[in-house]
Parts: C-alpha cells; structure tokens; sequence
C-alpha cells in the first residue's frame, strides 16, 4: 500500500536532530517562551522576509489573533473564498467578524480577484486570502483592491511554506500573515503549533500581548488577551527542521512536475501548471467527475488518496446561516477534488506506480 502520508517515515528522515531537540528541552527547565521560540521567531521571519514572527499556538488562532489585534468594529466583514478549509472561515468568526465568502477561480482554486470589488461593502474591513494547496493567491490585484479601498490583507499561509508569488515568499504579501505547522505541513511540528508573520511593529507588539492572556509583564494584563503560546518543544523541533524545507519543496516540485508530464487520463482535471516552480505542493489535488468511484479504484489498486476537503464551509451545519448562498465554483470543487499522495519520501517507483495506474483508471463519469 502507498500511504497518502506516513508521518513515522516523513519524520524519521530526522531522528537524531528531534530526539536531540526534545531531549535538549526536556532537559532545559524552560518550556513556554524561552530561548528555543526565540530562536525560531527570529530564524522563520528572516526565511519568510519579514521583521516579526510571532510563534502561537496554532494556525486557527494565528488568523484569530491577528484579526482581533487589528481592532475592527464588531460585525466588520471580511472577504474569504468559498472552498477555504473552515479553519479560513472560523477565525474570522472567532474575532466577532463576519465572513464574505467570494467564489473561487476554478483553475486555481484560489480567491478570484475579479470577484473581490463587487463583494465590497461599507462594512468590509479585510481581506484574507488562502494559499489552498501551496499555490500563492494572485496577490498583485489582491493587494491593489485592498489598497483601493482601504483594506487589511491577512494571509493565510498555513499551507504554503516556502511558496513564492513574484521574488518573495508566502507570509511576506500582505500587511500580516497566519501559518499552521501542524505536523502533516511542509513545516511540520510534532504537535500543533503556529506563528504570524509580518512587517508592522505596533501589531506586532500587540499580538506578543495577545497570546500571552494580554500580558507584557507578569501578572499585569492589558489586553483581554488569549492563552496561544508556541511551546519550546515545538519550536525547537521546527528550528531543526526549517533548514531542511527548501529540500523537501525541490523534491514535492520534482514530483509534482513529474505528474503534470505523465498524467493523462481523460476524465482527470490536473492542477496548474503554469508556474511549477513557485508552488511549493503541499497537495497535488486533481478533479475527477466521479470522484468515489476513482478513489475507491486507487485503493483497490493499493494507493491511499484523501480529499481537502468534502463539504465547503458553508454546507457545514456550523455555518448553517451560509446555506442559502449561491455558490456553485465551490460546491463543485468540493464535489471532485482527490489529493493524490505527494511529499518528499514518495519514491520515484511510486509515482510511477500512481502515474500508471491512474491513466489505466476504468472509471468514467
């Protein structure tokens, strides 16, 4: 069987560094923002571009945070795709804000600029664009209709490290950045974990307050703050692995331009190809009409896929409020797209296995 992932062969590439990393803490006496959290704040913001990065718990809350240091007027909207993972559409809640979801482009799968005007109100404050899949987000209109109209660009970079749009990196296209380094990313930790990126000092002081239960000083709470701390035993563990990223995405891309060569099967629509190079392929998701059929062949034939992700966010009966918009680019979407396996301990006979048997598929609409 070829699993969609293997975390124990993923991670054990690097046994000694994280058995030493761990047991370097363990053995420390320091566990919450010590010298290790530190030490990756400052090595992550100088490998993304900015001057601030701000470890915290964990990606979800690295969107929260920021959307609540900025400040907005309760009930301020705030434009979103529609096919984002949930996670996109709940911080935006968890802030008291409202989410506007904007319909995707449907070769890319990311946010439609041609659709952000129209979807502006007196009330939008932001927009928060999803780098799904580890494809950057056209940012160059992105960023000029928020320039236009006033607005706050907060990245959603959970699945895009080290993906580059133009000569910079993800995280460093907006006013502000959320990354996730939960342990299936390109970046993963050995648990959960997160961090902002960005180039505003006076946020950046704020969110240092906001994840410390609003605290600068012990015991003294200025802001009704939140407890989302980067603990050492992740930052440590994502400080020796950050040197190996830019490895792992030259062979997620070596594979990725090895399926965009050899797939061929008629009923499969394959992700873009237009820029291999800048993606940096935390999934290689394809559409296929008869999605249950395809994958339920791949897993007879011994290949394990997945699908990010089933249901859009707002057919989730926690967004039951969402239900009536019409939004048929991401329902369709979610209808079709498979993630084939794809990350750096996936072989060449592997992929070729995969190539082979995907284009003998039997399975038509």
């Amino acid at each position: 069987m070829i699993p969609f992932l293997d975390l124990n062969r993923l991670n054990d590439r690097y046994r000694d560094i994280l058995l030493s990393a761990t047991s370097r803490v363990a053995l420390s006496g320091w566990y919450i923002l010590g010298q290790e959290g530190q030490s990756f704040e400052q090595a992550f913001a100088q490998y993304v571009g900015t001057r601030h990065c701000i470890g915290v718990g964990n990606g979800l809350e690295a969107l929260t945070l920021t959307l609540k240091a900025w400040n907005f007027a309760p009930g301020s909207e705030v434009l979103v795709a529609s096919n984002a993972y949930i996670a996109s559409i709940l911080a935006i809640t968890q802030a008291g804000l409202t989410p506007v979801l904007v319909e995707p482009d449907p070769h890319t799968y990311n946010l439609d600029p041609t659709r952000l005007a129209t979807a502006i109100t007196a009330r939008t404050c932001a927009v928060l664009p999803v780098h799904l899949y580890g494809r950057c987000c056209d940012m160059g209109p992105i960023n000029a209709v928020a320039a236009q109209h006033d607005l706050l660009v907060l990245e959603d970079a959970a699945q895009a490290h080290g993906a580059t749009y133009g000569n910079r990196r993800a995280g460093n296209l907006g006013h502000a950045a959320g990354f996730s380094f939960y342990p299936t990313k390109n970046l993963g930790a050995l648990g959960d974990a997160g961090a902002i990126t960005t180039d505003d000092d006076d946020l950046a002081e704020r969110l240092r307050y906001w994840r410390n239960y609003g605290s600068g000083k012990k015991y003294v709470n200025d802001l009704p703050g939140h407890n989302s701390r980067l603990d050492e035993i992740q930052a440590a563990v994502l400080r020796e692995k950050l040197p190996h990223l830019d490895a792992d995405n030259t062979r997620r891309r070596t594979l990725a331009r090895y399926y965009l060569d050899h797939l061929n099967h008629p009923n499969l629509t394959l992700p873009p190809a237009d820029n291999p190079e800048a993606d940096c392929w935390h999934l290689f998701v394809v559409r296929h009409p008869n999605r249950d059929a395809f994958r339920a062949y791949l897993l007879e034939q011994g290949i394990q896929t997945d699908v990010h992700y089933p249901i859009a966010p707002h057919q989730q009966r926690a967004y039951a409020s969402l239900a009536h918009l019409p939004l048929p680019v991401a329902e369709q979407l979610h209808r079709e797209v498979i993630s084939l396996p794809l990350n750096p301990t996936l072989t060449d006979e592997e992929a070729a296995y995969i190539v082979r048997t995907i284009n003998q598929s039997p399975v038509h609409p």
